[in-house]
Parts: C-alpha cells; structure tokens; sequence
C-alpha cells in the first residue's frame, strides 16, 4: 500500500497532468476553429472594419443566401418574375435565320444577370420550311450550352408555321449561354444528292422566344466582385445609372464624375447604358444603382446612410474615430434605407481624395487589390500617359508584324486557327487602322497556312477576303495536304480601314462526295498560322474637321487615356447640360481603351487658357449659354438668337427649333487642335444630341463636319432607327492636315513614295541645267 503522503502527492500529480491535458487540447481547438489573421493590406490602401451586420428579411429566411451575404450589408432581393428574351433583340436575327443545305446550324448567344436563380426555362421555337423537304429524313434539333433539349420533324405544309416548346433544365444555365438550332434536311426518300438545291431551307422566326421564371437573390456587397452590383456585364436589360446630385457643381466633382463615367463606358463596351441625375436618394427608380461622389459637406445626404465608416460633424472618421486627413479618400459600398438598391460612395474630407479614390476605382491594377465593403485609399499609381498611337485594339505601331500581335476581342493574342468540313465558317480576325494612317502601295499579307489530305485538288482552295472584298484565291493542289504554305497577297491602299475585317476562307472539298453521310467531310481541315505576316506601307495624317473620324473616338481618344482633351460647361450647368456631358463620358469611354483616365472638365470662367490652347475641347451648352461663344461665329451652319439659323449668306427662323446640333471646327485657339459643339436652341436640342451618342445605330452615320438630328416624336423609341432625322452638312472650305510625325520623317515618307517620280525629274533638271550651262558658256567663248 502507499503512505499516504505518497499516496495525496499522486493524486495531485495526476490531477496536474489532466489539467494541462486539457489546457492543451483547449488550445488546439482554439487554433483550429479560429480563421487565420488577415493578412495586412498592400501600402497606400487600408480596409476598413468588417461593417455591422445588417440583414434583409429575405436573407435570413432564404436558404441560398451564402455566409458571406449574412455576414455584410447585401441587398434585398426583388419579387419572382417572368422574363421573355425575343430572338429579334440580337443583331444577327434580323427579319428571319435560315438554315440551308443538308445539315446547317445557327447559333444565338444570351446571358443570365448575376442576381438570377432560374426556377423554370423554355425555349419556344416558331418555324416555317420548304415544302420539299421529306418529313421522315428532316428534322430540327434545339441545343443549349451543348445539351439537347428536343428534336421535332419538319413536316408542315406549304407556308404554314410549326411552333414548338422545349423545356431547358434550369441547372444547364450558365452566366453565358449558347442556343444552336441544327436542322437536318433532306428532299429524297433515299439519299439527297445535291447539298445546294435551293429547296432545302428551314427559317426560324424572329418572335421565337425564351422564357424565364427566375427567382431574384440577394447581393452581397464586396469590392472583389466590382463593378458589380454597380455594374452587371450580363444584364439582360440597359444598366441604370443614377448619380446623386451636390449641393455645389464644381470643377472637382465634375472632373472626378465625368472620369468615373467614362470608366463604366470603358465596363459596358457595346452594352446599353442609362444615366439619370437625382435631386434626392428618394427619387430612385426600380433596378437603379446609386452613384454618390463628394465630401460630406457637398453630400449632405451620406447622413442618410449606414455606412462602414462613420460620418460626424461633416468629416469621415476612421475606425478609430479619427478625422481622415484631406489627402485621402474612400470608397464604400452600401444600400439605401429600403434595401433595394446598391449605392457606392465615393467621398473623403478633400478633393484630394476624392480624386485618389475615384483613380482607385479606374485603374486596373490598383482596383484589384480591392475588398471587403470598403476601402481607405491613401496613395495610388500615376499611370504615365501611352503613346499617341498606342491604341489596343488597333494595328501594331510597327509597319511589320504578325497575326499573333493582334488581339481578340477579350484582348488575347491571337493563335493558329482550324476549321472543318466542307462549308466550314470563314475565320475572320480585325485589321484595324488607326484611324490616321493614310496607306501607299506596298501592302502585303503572307498567309501561311496548312490543310488536311484527301481534298478535292480541282474544287477546294483557300481565298482571302477585306470587308468582303475577295482579293486572291490558291487551289489547294495536294491530295496528301499542304503543310506551312504560303500565299502573298496585295492589300489595296484605299480599302483598309479603322474598322475592317479580314476573312480567310478554306472551300474543302472531299474526293468522294457522298450527300448523305454528313461524317464524309469531317476529316478536312485548314488552319491559318500565328506567324501569317504582314507588310504595310503608310504614314499617320489626316484631314479634319471630320465627324467619320469620331466614330473612332479620333482625336479626342489620342492619347487613350483622354489627358489630351477637356470638356467645357457654362458656368451654371443644367441638368440637360451635366446629362449629355456624362454621355460625351460614356462615349469617350467605349472608344477607347486604357490603364487610366485623365479627362478634365471645366467651367467656361474656370478654364485655363494653357488647356484652352493645348488640347482639344468639346463645349456643351445651348445657343445661349454655350460656354465658348467666340466658336459659334464659325465658317458654315450657325445658330443665331430668336430661333434663327445662318448658313453663308442665308438666313431663316425657325418655331419651335428643337433639333441638336453636332459640329467640328478647328480650333480658333491652336491650328493642330479641334473643338466639338454640341448644343441646340434649347435643353430638347440637347436632349436630341445625347440620344445621338447613346444609341450606336445613330452614332455611327456621324459624317461630314456638322450634323442637325431631330424628331418628329415627343417620345421617340429608342430602338427603332426611323424615329430620328440625321441631316449632314460640309461647311468648312479648307481643312487642317493632323499629323503626330516629324516634317523630316514626312519628307522621307515623301521620298520614298515617290521615288519613281523623283528620280526621272532629277534627270530631266540635270539635262536641263546642263544644256543651260553650256549654252552660257558657248556665249562666253564667242565674246
């Protein structure tokens, strides 16, 4: 047995040993459970506290709502709906899609916007066929994202309409979505011998349809996820935009805003886009968001709001209830008080930085390192200015370069290229010229390109297109196949433009056709190659004013990041005024593409006369409060008082004049600048201009150097292109030669240009000076 002080001092041994057992183990669960610390944030950007927590109803009772949406502010989610998306919204759909030959196939893309979740989806398909076609060999198969969802046979009778719904399982839909429509035609029992008859035809109809119930879900608030909600690429429908008017409209918040604005230009591309200006945050409307740019004393209304970071006595405090200096800005995303719509805010105690936040937000690389709900920015990268002629997108600066330095649409260089089959699709790539390169002789394409063996060498070739244009074909001469050929073909001067296109188009055919086996052609293939070279001849002038050159954003966009142009207002700018410069925004914007914006904007009294001088201008503002008075005495079309209009000598009244007026000059001020005029007799003048710069299929007619649009509608729809009236004027007589090269480098381009010219001139002189010569000294001897 143990005494018992042996036996008293092991049972305290024993219980010492349990106590630090599950000491440790309670240290280790800890260490466990607990996240890892956050890791600091990068220099110059500091994140805010998490913010409180500050749920909807709907979230809390919505089972799909992640952790992180709980955990945040998010935004309440909308009602279920229906929502029918019209083939004839695409551009491609036109009055009908027709599918020929054997075997033909169309392709329709759509998106799903962020905040849906699909319950049910069905795609109704309206048809009519060629009455030829045999019913039990023809049949047209629906696809979606690469699943079948039905097949039916094309069995109607002479111009009768079949119609069909298929049901899309709702969890086949993607953010991008991708209908084909195949049709399988045949006009023979047995077997239909020629592909190309005419009679094999199907036609889908515009008004087919998809039809959605979606259930809308919360948003979860999260600068990772920018510009979303503030901006949604796969919105179905125009984004809405409304921007929170200050209590003073200044030099600094008309800068800060009109670069933001032209930022969610550059976001939206070719997507539609609608802005508003707000007196108040209870003017909002549904699916708005919210843009609120300013200090808390222009921005009274920041008090309305919750926010991550506290907002007292007029100054932005952070965490720690601290004044943040003047210098430095920040960004925050939250909702208005009903939950329903996002709103960012954009604010600090100074210009200063508000300016360093709203840069934040423009600059890719800077906005990358944004999370969370908000962000203290402190310091940002001045991205220096590209060069003139550094436009993405565009031909290489370079007068020699490959098809690989081009790029995609999604801004990737481009790779060796295959198609298949016998009536395969042309690949097709951009070739766009900047739009102040005038092109000589001696332009070249080197196309090098393989094709598959087992061709037809007397019916298949390889043909190369310019905006439809075919420039040069090469048989494809080799049943065993051609590796890395080439074929070197003439680009004409005069047909490359800032929007070409080049095609290049393999007819493959195999060397026994067999109508009905669709598989026989699948084995042909012809790859255009990366390293497919070209050769241009050119130089950089153009003439202007010309208003086909701003369909390009030319030369406003030159520099792309805008630090070459400045936007004038009246002094006291209208609504009609800040709405259509916040257009001009949006416009410069998807007309150009770069690492920053330094667009400025000033008031007529505020501006500066090194940047009246020094840059090119656009002025706003009707006839009578036009900030640059001295432009509108130019050359040409002119608007007076009363509602007059001069042009030359010619003058007449108009009552009312509502149409908007679009007019290029050079500038009065520097020969080698422009200035833009975009005004009318009244704020619907001006109505009429933004419409002309929202609406594509307006914007790209622009011509000539004066533009008068107007319409006979009070409310003109704004899809259909006939409710507009374009009028296109030439008025001025001479024209400015813009050129970003030397005059020595002009003078060798002039030479080398010309040489075949020159040179014979040079002899001609010499002969010439010769015979001179001698006939003066043949009259010196004589004396």
């Amino acid at each position: 047995m143990l005494r018992p002080r042996r036996l008293v001092l092991a049972i305290a041994l024993f219980l010492l040993t349990l106590i630090c057992s599950l000491g440790l183990g309670w240290n280790i669960t800890v260490a466990q459970t607990n996240p890892p610390a956050e890791a600091p944030a990068p220099s110059g950007i500091d994140k805010a506290p998490a913010p409180p927590q500050v749920s909807g109803e709907a979230a809390a009772k919505d089972p799909d709502v992640s952790d992180a949406a709980k955990k945040g502010t998010i935004v309440s989610p909308l009602a279920a709906g229906q929502y029918v998306l019209e083939f004839n919204r695409s551009p491609v759909v036109g009055n009908r899609l027709r599918l020929r030959s054997i075997y033909d196939e169309t392709r329709l893309r759509f998106t799903r916007p962020r905040a849906w979740k699909p319950k049910t989806a069905k795609l109704q398909v309206r048809f009519r066929h060629s009455p030829a076609l045999y019913a039990t060999r023809s049949n047209l198969t629906a696809y979606v994202n690469g699943a079948s969802v039905g097949s039916l046979p094309l069995n109607k009778k002479q111009g009768e309409i079949g119609s069909a719904i298929f049901d899309i399982p709702p969890d086949i839909i993607q953010d991008n979505n991708e209908v084909v429509l195949a049709a399988l035609q045949n006009n023979s029992p047995t077997c239909t011998q020629d592909p190309f008859d005419p009679s094999l035809w199907t036609e889908i109809l515009p008004d087919s349809k998809l039809v959605f119930d979606f259930q809308p879900q919360p948003i979860a608030l999260n600068f990772s996820r920018y510009p979303y909600p503030i901006f949604d690429d796969l919105s179905l429908e125009p984004n809405q935009l409304a921007y929170l008017l200050p209590n003073a409209v200044e030099e600094p918040w008309l800068t800060a805003t009109t670069r933001f604005q032209t930022n969610v230009g550059r976001f939206a591309q070719y997507r539609p886009l609608n802005t508003r200006l707000l007196s108040a945050i209870d003017q909002m409307q549904p699916n708005e968001r919210l843009v609120i740019i300013g200090t808390p004393k222009t921005q009274p209304a920041l008090a309305q709001l919750t926010l991550p970071l506290s907002v007292k006595e007029g100054q932005v405090r952070d965490d720690k209830q601290k004044v943040l200096p003047n210098d430095v800005g920040v960004v925050m995303l939250t909702t208005t008080a009903d939950k329903l719509h996002p709103v960012l805010v954009i604010t600090g105690n100074g210009t200063e930085g508000i300016a360093k936040a709203v840069q934040f937000l423009i600059q890719p690389r800077d906005r990358q390192l944004g999370t969370g709900q908000a962000i203290v920015v402190r310091q940002v990268t001045d991205v220096p200015a590209p060069s003139p002629r550094e436009w993405t997108g565009y031909l290489p600066t370079a007068n020699r370069f490959q098809l690989k330095d081009l790029t995609t649409f999604d801004n990737k260089p481009y790779e060796d290229m295959t198609v298949r089959g016998a009536d395969a699709p042309a690949m097709e790539f951009d070739f766009r010229a900047l739009p102040d390169d005038q092109f000589t002789t001696g332009n070249f394409i080197n196309l090098n390109y393989s094709y598959s063996p087992q061709v037809n060498p007397l019916t298949s070739l390889v043909e190369v297109q310019l905006d439809g244009l075919a420039l040069m074909g090469k048989k494809l001469d080799s049943v065993t196949g051609g590796s890395h050929e080439t074929l070197r073909v003439v680009l004409p001067e005069n047909r490359i433009k800032p929007n070409s296109k080049i095609r290049i188009r393999f007819q493959l055919d195999p060397r026994e056709r067999r109508s009905c086996n669709r598989a026989l052609d699948q084995q042909l293939w012809g790859t255009v190659h990366a390293d497919t070279s070209f050769e241009l001849s050119r130089t950089n002038v153009v003439q202007v004013p010309d208003l086909k050159l701003l369909q390009f954003g030319f030369p406003f966009a030159t520099p792309q990041d805008l630090s070459k142009t400045a936007i004038v207002l009246p002094d006291v700018p209208t609504k009609a005024d800040l709405s259509l410069l916040f257009e001009v925004g949006a416009r410069l914007g998807r007309l150009s593409k770069a690492e920053s914006v330094k667009l400025d904007v000033f008031r007529a009294s505020k501006l500066p006369t090194t940047v009246r001088s020094d840059r090119h201008l656009i002025g706003i503002g009707t006839r009578e409060n036009f900030p640059l008075p001295d432009a509108l005495k130019s050359e040409g079309f002119t608007l007076q008082d009363a509602f007059r209009r001069q042009r030359g000598q010619s003058q007449v009244q108009t009552l009312p004049d509502a149409d908007g007026v679009v007019k290029e000059i050079v500038s009065p001020w520097n020969r080698d600048r422009v200035l833009l005029l975009l005004s009318g007799q009244s704020n619907t003048g001006l109505d009429q201009v933004r419409a002309l710069l929202n609406r594509d299929f307006l914007f790209f007619q622009l011509r000539e150097d004066t533009v008068l649009i107007g319409t006979g509608e009070p409310d003109p729809n704004p899809y259909n292109p006939n409710a507009y009236s374009l009028e296109f004027l030439q008025q001025a007589n001479q024209k400015q030669q813009l050129s970003q090269t030397s005059l020595l480098d002009r003078f060798l381009q002039s030479l080398r240009i010309s040489w075949f010219i020159l040179a014979p001139g040079f002899v001609i002189a010499a002969l010439l000076l010769y015979a001179i010569a001698q006939s003066y000294l043949g009259r010196l001897g004589k004396k």
